[in-house]
């Protein structure tokens, strides 16, 4: 029993480490500045507590930052649900319609895929978030997408006090010359008589605190219209990517496919009650799901199968002929390499000369492919893969991406 509240109790400890990232310091922070300058303006300043309407205005500051911090919390926390280790389909016949993870030692189900950042096989994945330090998946996409929504309103709110703040304090305080405007910020206000004198610095921290709610209701906004639009679709971004895929190989290979989307069930409000729910836990197991008509629980992994195939026999074999030490912006590999660095969250990986790449995709000065690995390392389930500069290799003589042997090391 001691054991199992140790494994507990680190267990928590683990998650509560997810509070000491980049991500979650700075939405904290802003959420924490635009709350606190909120209600500091309201209570001393603009819409005292003493009248009706100031103490609406109240409660309502106090209710946006509780629900933004609950579902920003519950995100976090929740987490979006991870495939159990060692994954196995009941019917073993449905293993060659998955593909196999060599980190997790099992199966990937339908709509899952492996996070390098969480290092687990995730349920529903859509995207690693760094704001939250976690992946935004089944369990917690609710909470999330509640979350962006939450966040610009709040700020929203925010922002029209900030700027009423700012207008009542300094309006009887302005005059108006021919060529100059002269704000007066030691002159008394006569209307709300307010705690403390409207000062400089108070009114600088409230423009900074306007600054950043009006910036967070743009970004935030912005990626709430985007996870909508793939939920009244009920998509993931990492499936509109696939289906974007699946579409070019089609057409590249001009075949007689017709693709569907397995996952749309034809209406939005259906689509939507997938991730939405009175109870706050969304439908289904994680695993298994509800399918369109003409599809199936394994069209889409068929489909990442085959697109994964046209991925091996597309890719083009390269030589290391410079060392690169897996920097982000290299100063050393010349100014179009260090300001075009790719903007992703996608590792970059060192190489050293001799060394062999399979390189799938690529920008003018950078490339992203599969580092050939050794006997010992393919075994073991080493995958080396990320970013490189392109002038770091070159492209073999000789095309060998369809050779057998090579073939082989690819998918080790």
């Amino acid at each position: 029993m001691n054991i199992l509240s140790a494994i507990i109790v680190f267990e928590n400890l683990h998650e509560v480490k997810r509070l000491f990232h980049w991500g979650p310091i700075i939405a904290l922070t802003v959420i924490g500045m635009c709350s606190s300058m909120a209600i500091l303006d309201s209570i001393i300043w603009y819409w005292p507590l003493d009248t009706t309407g100031g103490s609406i205005n109240f409660i309502m500051l106090i209710n946006w930052t509780v629900l933004i911090l609950y579902n920003y919390f519950n995100a976090m926390f929740v987490g979006p649900g991870y495939i159990p280790l060692e994954w196995k389909p009941e019917n073993q016949q449905d293993i060659m319609y998955l593909q196999f993870c060599r980190l997790c030692q099992g199966y990937k189900a339908p709509r899952s895929h492996h996070c390098r950042k969480c290092n687990r096989c995730v349920m529903k994945m859509d995207h690693h978030c760094p704001w939250i330090n976690n992946c935004c998946g089944h369990l917690n996409h609710a909470y999330f997408t509640s979350f962006l929504l939450l966040a610009p309103l709040g700020c929203i709110h925010a922002a029209l006090i900030f700027i009423m703040t700012m207008y009542t304090q300094l309006y009887d305080r302005i005059s108006f010359g021919w060529s100059s405007v002269k704000i007066d910020m030691s002159a008394a206000r006569h209307i709300h008589h307010p705690i403390m004198p409207f000062s400089i610095a108070a009114f600088a921290a409230t423009l900074f605190a306007l600054g950043l709610a009006l910036g967070t209701t743009i970004a935030v906004g912005m990626l709430f219209f985007i996870q909508m639009k793939v939920i009244l679709r009920n998509k993931t971004s990492v499936e509109a990517w696939i289906e974007e895929k699946a579409k070019d190989r089609i057409q590249y290979y001009q075949t007689c496919e017709d693709f569907i989307f397995p996952y749309d069930l034809g209406s939005r409000w259906k689509n939507f009650k997938q991730v939405f729910t009175w109870s706050g836990t969304p439908l289904g197991d994680g695993i298994e799901w509800p399918v369109h008509e003409k599809c199936n629980q394994y069209t889409l992994t068929i489909e990442q199968l085959k697109q994964k195939h046209d991925k091996r026999q597309r890719s083009v074999e390269y030589r290391v002929v410079e060392d690169y030490n897996g920097a982000c912006c290299p100063l050393g590999k010349g100014l179009n390499t260090f300001f075009r660095t790719p903007c992703t969250e996608e590792p970059r990986i060192k190489l050293t000369k001799g060394e062999t790449i399979f390189a799938t995709r690529g920008t003018k000065w950078w490339m992203y492919g599969d580092k050939v690995l050794n006997e010992e390392q393919a075994k073991a389930g080493v995958q080396i893969r990320g970013w490189f500069p392109r002038r770091c290799v070159e492209k073999c003589h000789y095309d060998s991406a369809n050779n057998s042997t090579n073939e082989e090391k690819k998918e080790q």
